[in-house]
Order: structure tokens, then C-alpha cells, then sequence
């Protein structure tokens, strides 16, 4: 394989061959051009490189890479990506290609971290002399098989129980609910300025992590589901008591699943769960549909996703080294000199 780094700004131009890739190998849209193009443009810090390898047969493996340190690089995974930017041909190895890849980097490279990766897409492949894997997150899936009553029957008594209760309070207290699926790229950037302003009255008002329609997370937000809508590959979902908005999904959509990339709900609400009540409403509607297989939450594996499914996997990271030593001295310089900024950093994992 040879292997040739191009600057990120790169990335459009290439687009085409990356979907291909992606496309050839059932890839998940989260790692298609159409979400990666306003991915880079909002939270790329320009010393990515975009890394095209190719044998006589033409391109068969692209990933995004940056350095996060001298001698490690890892692929480039913002929080907004819930999984690594890695396409390849079927047919090939995953670790052998990243190994080709090391020495090709800049720098002396001694390792390559391929972070967040989906089991359900690509093997987890085993541990040897100089590739290792680690456990990310935990996380969970609803198919879309059957319908939904029968679905709905095998969730636990209590989630079903708690449903009709908070449903028949609301209907007591006069409360009327209504549930709004947005799907006009018009409406988009009103929609995304009320998620921004349901989840800054959250915890995430103290971490400066909440959505706004002015920020980086707010622009790409606006941008991302404006352009999947207009190709009927997206939905915001609105969840409203009386004249508040109470809920909202973020939603987009590939070949076979549909994917929430956020969630927010008012946080002062203590006697009903909004969110919880939002999906009950909309989830029947995707299953009647029977367009997707499934639905995919992509977030780390919380104790309310298990109320919806019993479908757990583990994403993982690979960490792929230029040697087989540099693992076990990477574990020796640990042992013998913890400080940080050693050697042991230098050759640490980039996961």
C-alpha cells in the first residue's frame, strides 16, 4: 500500500472516493461525506491530514489523522463524531493497513490510534506483539423488527407502567401534549435556537458544552441537519406541553438506521419524564414505516437505555505501533518513571 498525505482542506475534493469506500462496505452515514464535510469545516484545526492509500487497483483505505504528540498520531475524532473516520475495501485488514500507515507520517511516527470504533462495521481484530485494543463505551440499539406492540411488550413492566401513568396525569391536569417532527430545511435554525436554549437551562450551562445557534456546535448543528432534511435523510422531533417545548431529538438517517445524535429535555421537569414520552410517540410511527432497521443512541451506554433495549455492544480504539517492543516499553517506562512528560508519554496510548 502507498500511502500519500493530503492537507484536510483536501477533503471535498476527495469526497467522492471516500463515500465510495464507505458506500462498498454498508458504512454508517456517520462516516459519509455529508457528515464529515461540515464536521471539518466547524471543529477541523487545520494540521489534520487527510491519508490516501493506494495499490494498482486504485484507492483502498482513507482515514483523517492529526498528532496528538511527538512520535502519535490518532485519527481525528471530535465529540461530535460518535465514531472513527476510517473507510476502507472490503477484504482487506484493518491493522495491516494502519501499520503500512505509521512509518508514512510525519515526524518519526511510533504509533497510530484508530478511535471509536464500531464493532457491527469493522471486526475488532486481536491483541498481538504491536497492536492493542481498548474498550470505549458501551452502547445501545432498538431494531426496527416486528411491530411495535410486540416490541414494546418485552420492555420491562415498569417502564411500560410508568408510560400509561405519566400519560394519564398529564391527561388529568389538563395538560395537552404534542409531538412536532420537523422536516423543512426552513425551520431548521428556529428549531436548533430552541434546542440551544432547552439545553442551556441544563447541566450543560455550566460547561459551556451546550449547543447555541452562534457557536461552532450550534453552526455545524444548523448546517448538518439543514442538509440531510433537504435530502430527506433527517427530522427534528419537538415534544411540547402546552406552549413549552419540553424535548427535542436530533436526528439523522443513512441507508438502514436512523441515528439521535443529541438529546435534550427540560431538566426541571420532576414529575414526568419528557424525553421518555417523546420517543413513545415517535418510535411506533418508524416502526410502522418499516424504512430503517434500526434506530442507534451512539452515546455511552446509560441505565435508561436498557429500559428501551437489550441490544448492548462496545465500541473500541486501536492502537497500532511502528515496532512490537514499543508496547512493552511503553509498559516498562510507566512502571519506572510515572512522571508525566517521559518518555512513557511519548509513547503512550493515543487513545
Amino acid at each position: 500500500m502507498k500511502w500519500r498525505l493530503e492537507p484536510i482542506s483536501a477533503f471535498e475534493r476527495h469526497a467522492g472516493d471516500w463515500d465510495r469506500l464507505n458506500n462498498a462496505r454498508g458504512g454508517s452515514v456517520l462516516q459519509g461525506g455529508a457528515f464529515i464535510t461540515p464536521l471539518l469545516r466547524e471543529f477541523a484545526q487545520g494540521d489534520e491530514r487527510l491519508a490516501i492509500g493506494s495499490d494498482a487497483g486504485g484507492i483502498q483505505v482513507m482515514t483523517i489523522v492529526r498528532q496528538d504528540r511527538r512520535g502519535a498520531w490518532s485519527t481525528f475524532q471530535p465529540s461530535q463524531a460518535p465514531i472513527g473516520l476510517w473507510v476502507q475495501a472490503a477484504g482487506l485488514d484493518m491493522v495491516e493497513l494502519a501499520a503500512s500507515l505509521v512509518p508514512a507520517l510525519p515526524g518519526a511516527a511510533l504509533l497510530l490510534g484508530i478511535q471509536q470504533m464500531d464493532p457491527d462495521l469493522r471486526e475488532r481484530p486481536a491483541t498481538n506483539g504491536r497492536t492493542a485494543t481498548q474498550d470505549y463505551i458501551q452502547t445501545a440499539r432498538v431494531t426496527l423488527d416486528g411491530s411495535f406492540d410486540d416490541y414494546w411488550a418485552k420492555r420491562g413492566k415498569n417502564l411500560r407502567q410508568n408510560m400509561k401513568k405519566q400519560a394519564n396525569r398529564l391527561e388529568r391536569e389538563g395538560m395537552a401534549t404534542r409531538l412536532e417532527r420537523i422536516t423543512d430545511p426552513a425551520q431548521v435554525p428556529a428549531a436548533i435556537a430552541d434546542y440551544g436554549r432547552l439545553e442551556s437551562a441544563g447541566w450543560k450551562s455550566d460547561t459551556g458544552t451546550a449547543v447555541h445557534p452562534d457557536n461552532a456546535q450550534g453552526r455545524f448543528y444548523t448546517a448538518l441537519l439543514a442538509d440531510f432534511i433537504t435530502a430527506g435523510r433527517g427530522a427534528i422531533y419537538r415534544y411540547w406541553y402546552g406552549d413549552t417545548v419540553v424535548a427535542m431529538d436530533l436526528c439523522i438517517e443513512g441507508a438502514e438506521e436512523m441515528i439521535i445524535l443529541k438529546t435534550t429535555y427540560d431538566e426541571s421537569i420532576r414529575d414526568t419524564s419528557p424525553a421518555f414520552l417523546m420517543r413513545h410517540e415517535y418510535f411506533p410511527q418508524l416502526f410502522a414505516e418499516a424504512r430503517l432497521k434500526r434506530i442507534e443512541f451512539y452515546g455511552k451506554l446509560m441505565e435508561w437505555h436498557t429500559r428501551w433495549s437489550d441490544e448492548v455492544r462496545t465500541l473500541y480504539h486501536v492502537n497500532v505501533y511502528r515496532w512490537g517492543f514499543l508496547p512493552k516499553l511503553r509498559d516498562m517506562l510507566k512502571r519506572n518513571r510515572p512522571a508525566a512528560d517521559t518518555p512513557a508519554e511519548n509513547l503512550g496510548d493515543a487513545s
